[in-house]
């Protein structure tokens, strides 16, 4: 009889909010991990940001139900891989991190209280690898599992050692689970297998079977009953599949089902005492709800819900946090990328009660056991509450693991940050806020170990310095694509797969190199100087014969290019002054001397005719292109060569290489690298450049874990590792990093990115300070930048670049939005290198000379510097409190508005032009029939109107004054009902209406169907005065 028994939740509708229920802005991270990235406690959410290292936190519920204020917790100095809230206290929060570090967390009652911690409560670690998952015991506070690769650990957190450890696991540990009395502990592998393990009997697998059949992240929850568990994954087919479990009988499934096939992971959240089953996958926007039954071993799906939002990650909110008198049985919180979005399943009734059937007892907020207690063997259970709100006990349970002293309002971790305040920028590119702070960084490749600090706004400058350090002037800087006139249109053919170690085309002030797809190595040479729509037909181009590797401009000859080819050669190429013309095939020279194909070409930033080469046979070649010779070889190479770079003074050259090594060399003193140190750990490709005064090298590259990252080495202590490692995101392209040493500002971009970062470098910490970010609605295929005497100094513009596009090339203004203008930016302008002039030559630099460039200033000639700017007198720009305090009564707000009114309509005794026209001669009058004898002033009505000539407002005045003081009428229908009196006039007689002068200050009524009087509307009383010649015969003249 139980299979045909109703569920009383069968009727259960899934509710999203609007949009303004919505916990907007927080800009959510995308990492990669096994943790759900969302969690939530009966006070608080918190979430993975895209600040690595960074969580965010907002109060579950909100006072201001329009306005929430998000938080910002720095606690790692890497991505947060997972955390957890406990069962018991709404406010303790364990994270684990990819520096290999647990931390135990006490955040404040509400996120908008400052009394933070300034270091964890309990440090655990570190790890062998990365941290991947966290999980509470459901009956101690102070019992933890974590996951580490193939190692499960069970922690006592009040002593900060371990309990046990799990092993049994070939492969890495996806997903960890405790059944709900917590006596067994469940985990998914990688290798494809479920195990459950009795950790206070022995630290291997007390069962273990085939779970699913694909090793794609897969997911365990246990029901309510400890016989029967749950597990999520993919088969074969690469399609979301659930099965359900039964430890009993371990070797198959009691059932399953799937769902639709998807790349992303299925997110299982269960409620084991209402036993329904939200499913969502991440990148999606489909959440299926479910209800298992376990006596019929039965899923029953109940609704499915479309959400305007792509899932990151979702997390149930407690049973004891739901509205239970609205009958909300779920809240399911889903994380977006920009917003939170909270579902609430609820089920439909008439009455406003409290309905026990569908809210059984949950398990209170007290734990029943001690983490000592427990390993001895106690099984005691939670006792479970009421959630009827009259016979729900108030007590909150805090647990000891931190006394809540350790929090201090001189150590402010977390920073209120309103949502929903900052100003959109315009157009279809923008540049989205930044974040303003420098994210922590450890002082070594190591991770660090200490506590970091966290990220956030600040309401102030000073108060931002104070709190978080230093900020950069450039931190609003605004990215824009400028006005399509100045595109370059119509681009076929071009080459999109060069190798990784090109930037893909280069740029100078005059030029653009793009290599085409076609064969033979064809380069196409546009004009920056004529931008447009490219013709149709085949570009001229520069035929090298074979695969273009890289290619660069000569920074000191503005029509010379370096082209490097697979058949190891160098060509180069001189462009005729006015443009290429036609197909050339014979370049100027030729370098011949590589014995394999050729990484990247480097023109020396001080001596001309010198340049540097590298390639797969693991040599650096410099040459003399005066000579056509190579002159020194660097040695010392053992993998792919990813990025060289000359140091700002020419004298040394670093390297970054795929055998995880970043070299220093001095080229006129020895062909070994004098200075080494550890690189990237990803071998997918890097980018090296000099920075801060020559004083720091900048490495871009990717993390074990395909992050890309970016490391800032002492260049005096190579060997030491870096300074600081920063964190980006996850993505295929290497950062091409572009430094401009003026303001200290790096440009970083990858092929096929749609974002430029934007960050100020300083040699010392913080290191880095984050700017506002520029990003576009497509990816770009390339992103160059030309130099500064390109930007527009009024603007104050302080990098341009070229982004190419599928067919087109558009140019991007980079600018700091600044209120004086009309004044030179001196502070944003220093004195900048004349890069286009050598300040050696080829053999003085080869014979041991050094130089430097000469500076110039970029002040325009009649702007005045800002720092010699008048200042001015502080104005008081609010009225006082007393004007928006005083009551008016109703008679004050009529006259102010009435007021208002005829302010707005105008003054009618205000002379009008005519009233300055001078009168006509006596002989320039047109036959005596129409010379004017007297006047007539007559009032107009407005249709619609009050009509009737005994109407106060409408009256025959008698004639006075001279003809040329008529008055034009204002309006509009005045001016058309003239025009047809005009017409029919010219119609009846055959002439013309108005005589010769008369024409000249235009017309000016109309004629009234009743015995020649004419109506037309006042500006202020529907009606308006005009007055009218009248001819020797009385009649009016039209």
């Amino acid at each position: 009889m139980n299979r045909f028994k109703v569920s009383k939740f069968r009727h259960t509708e899934a509710r999203p909010p609007r949009k303004e229920a919505w916990i907007n802005d927080i800009r959510a991270g995308a990492a990669s991990s096994y943790g759900n990235h969302i969690k939530s406690s009966c006070s608080l959410i918190v979430f993975n940001t895209d600040q690595p290292g960074t969580l965010g936190i907002v109060p579950l519920e909100s006072q201001d139900r329009n306005k929430k204020n998000v938080a910002y917790l720095g606690c790692h100095s890497d991505l947060v891989t997972d955390f957890d809230f406990s069962p018991f206290d709404d406010h303790l929060l364990v994270t684990g991190s990819a520096d290999r570090m647990v931390k135990l967390w006490r955040l404040p009652a509400t996120a908008t209280d400052q009394d933070l911690p300034s270091a964890p409560g309990v440090v655990l670690g570190p790890e062998d690898c990365q941290v991947e998952l966290l999980k509470f015991h459901p009956t101690s506070d102070t019992v933890l599992v974590s996951t580490s690769d193939k190692v499960v650990k069970v922690w006592d957190l009040a002593l900060k050692h371990t309990l046990t450890e799990l092993g049994s696991h070939s492969d890495q540990v996806q997903s960890v689970a405790w059944s709900s009395n917590g006596v067994l502990l469940g985990t998914s592998c990688k290798d494809k297998h479920l195990r459950v393990f009795d950790p206070r009997t022995k630290p291997t697998a007390s069962q273990s079977t085939q779970g699913h059949e694909n090793h794609k992240d897969s997911q365990l929850v246990w029901t309510n009953s400890q016989e029967h568990l749950l597990s999520t994954g993919l088969n074969q087919m690469r399609e979301h599949e659930v099965k359900l479990w039964d430890t009993r009988c371990f070797a198959s499934a009691l059932t399953s089902f799937t769902l639709h096939t998807s790349p992303g992971s299925l997110i299982p959240l269960l409620d084991a005492d209402s036993g329904l089953l939200i499913l969502g996958g991440k990148g999606e926007n489909l959440v299926y709800c479910y209800e298992v039954s376990l006596p019929q071993a039965a899923f029953t799906q109940v609704n499915q819900c479309v959400l305007e939002t792509k899932c990151r990650g979702m997390a149930l909110a407690p049973r004891r946090a739901l509205t239970v008198m609205a009958c909300e049985v779920l809240r399911v919180l889903q994380l977006s990328e920009s917003a939170i979005v909270p579902v609430s399943y609820v089920v439909p009734r008439k009455s406003v009660e409290f309905h026990e059937d569908l809210f059984s007892d949950a398990a209170g907020s007290v734990p029943a056991t001690s983490a000592h207690a427990w390993w001895a063997g106690d099984n005691q259970q939670v006792q479970r509450v009421s959630l009827n709100p009259a016979r729900r006990p108030h007590a909150s349970f805090t647990s000891h693991l931190i006394p809540t002293e350790l929090s201090s309002p001189a150590a402010t971790q977390l920073q209120e940050v309103p949502v929903g305040d900052t100003d959109p920028s315009e157009g279809s590119f923008s540049s989205p806020p930044s974040s303003l702070t420098s994210p922590s960084t450890p002082s070594s490749l190591g991770r660090s170990l200490s506590s970091t600090s966290g990220i956030g706004t600040s309401p102030s400058q000073r108060s931002l310095q104070s709190l978080l350090g230093p900020s950069s002037k450039f931190r609003h800087a605004q990215g824009t694509v400028l006005h399509r006139d100045t595109h370059i249109t119509n681009l076929k053919g071009l080459n999109l797969t060069t190798p990784g170690e090109s930037d893909g085309f280069c740029a100078n002030r005059l030029h653009v190199a793009l290599p085409l797809l076609s064969t033979g190595g064809q380069v196409a040479v546009l004009e920056l100087r004529k931008p447009g729509r490219l013709p149709d037909t085949a570009l001229p181009t520069l035929q090298n014969g074979v695969a273009v590797t890289d290619l660069t401009w000569d920074p000191f000859d503005l029509y010379r290019l370096a082209v490097a080819g697979e058949d190891a050669r160098i060509r180069l190429w001189r462009v005729p002054p006015e443009g290429l013309q036609e197909v050339m095939t014979m370049p100027e020279a030729i370098l011949t001397g590589h014995t394999e194909k050729i990484y990247s070409l480097r023109f020396h930033p001080l001596a001309s005719d010198v340049l540097a080469s590298s390639s797969y046979d693991l040599t650096v070649r410099i040459w003399d292109l005066q000579e056509g010779l190579e002159k020194i070889r660097l040695q010392g190479h053992k993998d792919q060569i990813f990025s060289m770079a000359w140091s700002l003074d020419g004298q040394l050259l670093a390297t970054v290489c795929k055998d995880g090594r970043v070299r220093i060399y001095d080229p006129r003193s020895s062909p070994e690298p004098i200075q080494e140190g550890p690189g990237p750990e990803g071998g997918r490709g890097a980018r090296v450049v000099w920075v801060c005064d020559g004083r720091c090298l900048l490495v871009s590259g990717f993390d074990s874990r395909s992050e890309r990252q970016l490391l800032l080495y002492g260049a005096g202590s190579l060997g030491g590792g870096p300074l600081a490692v920063l964190g980006l995101d996850v993505a295929p392209s290497t950062l091409l990093p572009s430094y401009d040493p003026d303001t200290g500002l790096v440009l970083l971009t990858g092929k096929g990115d749609t974002r430029v970062f934007v960050y100020e470098l300083l040699p010392e910490a913080p290191f880095f300070l984050e700017c506002n970010s520029f990003t576009s609605s497509d990816p770009h295929k390339g992103f160059a930048f030309l130099p500064k005497t390109e930007c527009e100094v009024q603007h104050v513009e302080f990098a341009r670049g070229l982004r190419l596009r599928q067919s087109s090339l558009e140019p991007v203004a980079f600018r700091l939005p600044r209120v004086k203008k009309e004044f030179f930016q001196d502070d944003v302008y220093p004195d900048t290198a004349v890069c286009w002039e050598p300040a050696l030559s080829a053999a003085a630099w080869l014979g041991g000379a050094n130089g430097q460039h000469r500076r110039l200033n970029l002040q325009p000639p009649g702007m005045t510097p800002v720092s010699e700017a008048p200042r001015e007198a502080p104005t008081r720009r609010t009225l006082p409190s007393a004007v928006y305090l005083e009551e008016k009564s109703d008679q004050q707000k009529k006259e102010e508005l009435l007021s208002a009114m005829v302010a707005k309509l105008g003054n009618r005794e205000d002379p009008l032009p005519q009233d300055s026209f001078e009168g006509v001669d006596e002989d320039e009058w047109g036959p005596r029939s129409w010379r004017p004898s007297s006047k007539v002033t007559t009032i107009i009505r407005k249709p619609g109107s009050q009509s009737g000539t005994d109407s106060p407002t409408c009256r025959k005045l008698r004639p006075s004054g001279p003809w040329r003081h008529f008055r034009q009428p204002r309006d509009p229908y005045v001016q058309q009902a003239c025009a047809s009196a005009r017409e029919e006039k010219s119609r009846a007689t055959g002439a013309s209406p108005f005589p010769r002068p008369l024409t000249r200050h235009s017309s000016i009524g109309a004629r009234d169907s009743l015995g020649g009087s004419v109506t037309a509307p006042c500006a202020s009383l529907n009606m308006i005065r005009i007055q009218w010649p009248l001819s020797t015969n009385g009649n009016l003249c039209m």
